[in-house]
């Protein structure tokens, strides 16, 4: 499958922001127009995906997120931002970095309360239009509840069930031909914080931590996981991109009974993407979706 289809496109809808230097673009007064949309189906043509072959999410949280109050009282706090994968479109991350701040200096309400209501209430309208789906958008001032689920810890690192001492990493361009089967099928419920790609137009590294869940007839050996996962290292694409490319290389090597592929990226620009696919609902944590919890994070986030 090509993995470089409408390459050139994307990257040019998102250069608007990504790789300008200097202060182009920001504003601490409430500006939507600096929002930039992705159509998804840009991304996922190189990999022979309609988006109608999983369910899923992208959560954003937002750590530098403030307005004012209109007598001037900062309201601070952070910001969850749930958009379901089956939107026409995705932003661009730096544009929702510079619309979040063109809030800094917004007057919004009377009072803390009504600003954080303004902000929820902008944001998810804003968004909405911008993608022409529906996300669920939290501002959390306080500290707020974690997940109530075992997620992530109830996925084994690659490195207890494989030496990775032993393994000869050769490959740093998405290369699936080395998913290799184990001898008895089943499942497999492990994570690693191996995974490292690059921005598509900065190629600044993006850092994350993977999750994959999958049952089946065949399953991949660890030792294969781990060096397929490593071969994302110097490949540039969007947080998403990266987690359908996973999600959709497992099903086309393993043809799996179910499969779950997270990527917990770790923030930049005070944002961080964590996008979830998966083959049923129900192998989605709550968690994700509900606006009362945040999904607890990993060592390096």
């Amino acid at each position: 499958m090509s993995e470089v289809k409408n390459y050139e496109a994307v990257k040019e809808i998102a250069s608007k922001h990504l790789g300008k230097v200097g202060g182009d673009g920001y504003s601490d007064q409430y500006n939507p127009e600096l929002l930039v949309k992705i159509p998804r189906f840009l991304n996922r043509e190189g990999y022979g995906l309609t988006g109608k072959e999983f369910v899923g999410v992208d959560v954003w949280n937002a750590y530098e997120v403030s307005a004012i109050t209109t007598k001037g009282q900062p309201v601070a706090g952070m910001l969850k931002i749930v958009c379901p994968s089956d939107s026409e479109n995705h932003v661009e991350s730096k544009s929702i970095k510079l619309y979040l701040n063109s809030f800094n200096m917004t007057q919004i309400g009377n009072t803390a309360a009504d600003c954080i209501s303004g902000i929820e209430a902008r944001v998810k309208r804003d968004l909405d239009e911008l993608l022409d789906t529906n996300t669920t958008v939290s501002f959390y001032a306080s500290e707020f509840e974690t997940e109530p689920l075992s997620f992530p810890d109830s996925y084994q690192d690659l490195s207890e069930i494989t030496n990775l001492d032993t393994i000869d990493f050769t490959a740093f361009k998405s290369d699936a031909s080395q998913l290799e089967a184990s001898e008895v099928g089943g499942s497999l419920t492990v994570r690693s914080n191996l995974l490292r790609s690059n921005c598509r137009v900065t190629n600044q590294p993006d850092w994350g931590d993977v999750f994959i869940y999958i049952e089946g007839e065949e399953v991949p050996t660890a030792a294969s996981l781990a060096k397929y996962i490593v071969s994302h290292r110097t490949v540039s694409h969007f947080h998403e991109e990266i987690c359908e490319m996973i999600f959709a290389h497992l099903t086309e090597r393993f043809k799996p009974k179910q499969l779950m592929v997270s990527c917990l990226y770790t923030r930049r620009g005070g944002i961080d993407i964590n996008p979830i696919r998966a083959t049923h609902q129900m192998l989605i944590p709550d968690f994700f979706t509900n606006p009362e919890f945040t999904i607890r994070k990993t060592l390096r986030q």
